[in-house]
């Protein structure tokens, strides 16, 4: 910490002296409180211009012994590169102001373990979180009567609106014939940029399926199994019925599907109890004899944005949403030391093979995966649609699975995806002390499907919160 000298204002005959706080570690938002506000209030620092990464705040103190921390994106900081305790309310700086050679403060024998702090014990509470030193500050008090009420509310609201909400102006669904062969059809798939497609079977005259991204992973493992029979001949030649009436079971899965005047709520239970993403949306109701319709393929996001956008002018009746989301139980978080009863959070090097991704998008039954360094910083995240890559000129008739790395299986996406595409659209991240508003107003914009949550600076993952995680909190 640097400090400028000077007389910056007398009370009651105490002389004041400005000093200059620094934070240099980069930031989005950052603040000063201590002490000498009572941990009460907390003071805005500005980036020092061409430093963007340095944030100071000048402040008057009076002569003595100071404690002070920093709150950087919602999180209480402390710097390490100056003095610091531990104490009661976690680790502080410290700082011991004396403008007069004859000044002594008077500080008690207990100050190193850091017992004394000049502060409001109750409004440092209010200040911050205790038990995990995460924000609480301006947490809003909301009884477990109001939590009941906004999720009542959101389902009310679900039950009254139908699919038809769900309908764009203008827009294409693909459909695939069950008459196609399986690879024409993976191609479709990774063309269209989609990871899934009902599938028609023109001589019943009706919807019997869908495909999806999924069944690509679980015929390439088939590939992969030195003792399976299947071939790549056989994806090459096969068409999707073919291999639904064979032995290979990967498209067998029961169809669901919806009816245009079903309820969002009863489509939205469709989607968690099934373990799928979308359910086409068929108008069977004609009366002509006409083949079904298609109207749309319902998703959790579609559903999300509706919720959004009826709430928008009325969040103030669902209290809810001013909550953190490490303060309500959504996601799937990384157990804390000691912790054993959270669901494990699967995560790989950049080094581990494409087959271990694709076990556990199967075995763990998840759409994602965080890859990380070795200080579990994110880097990027492993999609069951990544898997379309594959697909481009026949490119899993030329790599091994077991030999792929993830990084390169990504790159191999790099290469095949639109070049204008952001990397970083792939990865959004949120911080554990963003309010489910804000995450669920990210999660209902089109492509976006989870939020990697990370620790503000570091990006070490924490946790992750998806669509799902969102809709079985309010619905289940």
């Amino acid at each position: 910490m640097d400090s400028a000298r000077g007389v910056g204002g007398v009370v009651a005959g105490t002389v004041l002296v400005p000093m200059r706080f620094v934070w240099p570690y980069g930031g989005r938002s950052v603040y000063l409180s201590g002490s000498f506000t009572r941990w009460s209030e907390l003071l805005q620092m500005s980036p020092v211009e061409g430093c963007p990464t340095v944030f100071q705040v000048i402040h008057s103190l009076a002569p003595g012994y100071h404690q002070y921390k920093f709150f950087v994106d919602g999180e209480w900081r402390h710097d390490e590169h100056q003095p610091y305790i531990s104490g009661e309310y976690g680790i502080v700086n410290t700082v011991l102001l004396a403008t007069d050679p004859n000044f002594i403060p008077v500080l008690p024998p207990d100050m190193v373990s850091g017992s004394n702090m000049d502060v409001d014990s109750e409004t440092f509470r209010r200040v911050v979180r205790l038990t995990d030193g995460t924000l609480s500050e301006l947490m809003p008090r909301i009884s477990e009567v109001d939590i009941l009420t906004s999720r009542q509310r959101i389902a009310a609201y679900l039950s009254m609106q139908t699919a038809y909400e769900l309908l764009p102006e203008s827009g294409k669904v693909v459909t695939l014939d069950v008459d196609l062969p399986v690879k024409q059809a993976f191609h479709i798939l990774h063309e269209q940029g989609i990871p899934m497609a009902p599938l028609w079977d023109f001589s019943k005259g009706q919807f019997v399926g869908v495909l999806s991204v999924l069944d690509f992973i679980l015929i390439l493992r088939e590939l992969g199994n030195h003792g399976s029979n299947m071939t790549e001949e056989e994806l090459e030649t096969h068409t999707i019925s073919a291999w639904k009436e064979g032995k290979w079971t990967v498209f067998s899965r029961r169809f669901i599907h919806a009816g245009p005047y079903d309820n969002l709520k009863d489509i939205a239970l469709k989607i968690l109890q099934n373990g799928i993403s979308t359910v086409p949306v068929i108008d069977s109701s004609s009366e002509d004899g006409s083949f079904p319709q298609l109207l749309h393929l319902a998703s959790l996001s579609g559903i999300l944005r509706c919720i959004c956008r009826y709430f928008r002018n009325c969040s103030s009746s669902l209290p809810i949403l001013q909550l953190p989301i490490c303060a309500i139980p959504v996601g799937t978080w990384v157990p804390k030391i000691g912790e054993s009863n959270r669901r494990h959070l699967a995560m790989l090097r950049p080094n581990a093979s494409l087959t271990s991704a694709l076990n556990l998008l199967v075995q763990d039954q998840v759409s994602s995966i965080p890859i990380v360094d070795d200080s579990d910083s994110l880097l990027d995240i492993y999609c069951r649609s990544d898997i379309t890559a594959l697909a481009k000129d026949r490119a899993y008739t030329r790599i091994n699975i077991e030999e792929m790395t993830v990084h390169q299986a990504l790159q191999l996406g790099q290469d095949a995806f639109n070049p204008n595409e952001a990397r970083s659209q792939r990865c959004q991240m949120c911080l554990r002390t963003d309010s489910l508003h804000k995450v669920m107003d990210r999660l209902s914009k089109p492509g976006v499907r989870r939020l990697v949550i990370v620790e503000a600076g570091s990006k070490r993952v924490e946790g992750i919160v998806s669509l799902t995680d969102i809709f079985k909190y309010f619905l289940c």
